[in-house]
């Protein structure tokens, strides 16, 4: 997960794709940081993704999201067999609970100050 981000992804030319990611947690994630980092490094690689967005709240509540420019995309992540490793371990050690929500975007603008 990338917290250095500066500014919002985005906008993107719709329809797009964005997967909501919003976890809580283990209090000690052991090789979290090292598996998040490979992570961001493999859905890069994914034909048609198009970023991501990660934020943390103090209480421990997590949100990523993540865009894809369609269904086939997401698919790809879906699969990718490294991916679905890191899910089976974060059932089992990271995470004390998740949903994933994924939906399809019909609309997107955005805003920078100069």
């Amino acid at each position: 997960m990338n917290d250095h981000a500066v500014a919002p992804v985005g906008p993107f030319e719709p329809p797009y794709y964005a997967a909501v990611f919003t976890s809580v947690r283990a209090e000690s994630p052991e090789g979290y940081a090292e598996t998040s980092a490979r992570m961001d490094e493999l859905v890069a690689q994914v034909p048609g993704f198009l970023g991501t967005e990660s934020a943390r709240t103090p209480g421990g509540i997590g949100i990523t999201v993540s865009y894809f420019r369609d269904e086939e995309a997401l698919r790809a992540w879906r699969s990718d067999l490294e991916h679905q490793a890191a899910q089976r371990r974060g059932r089992d050690e990271w995470y004390e609970s998740y949903v994933l929500h994924v939906a399809k975007v019909e609309r997107s603008h955005g805003f920078v100050r100069n």
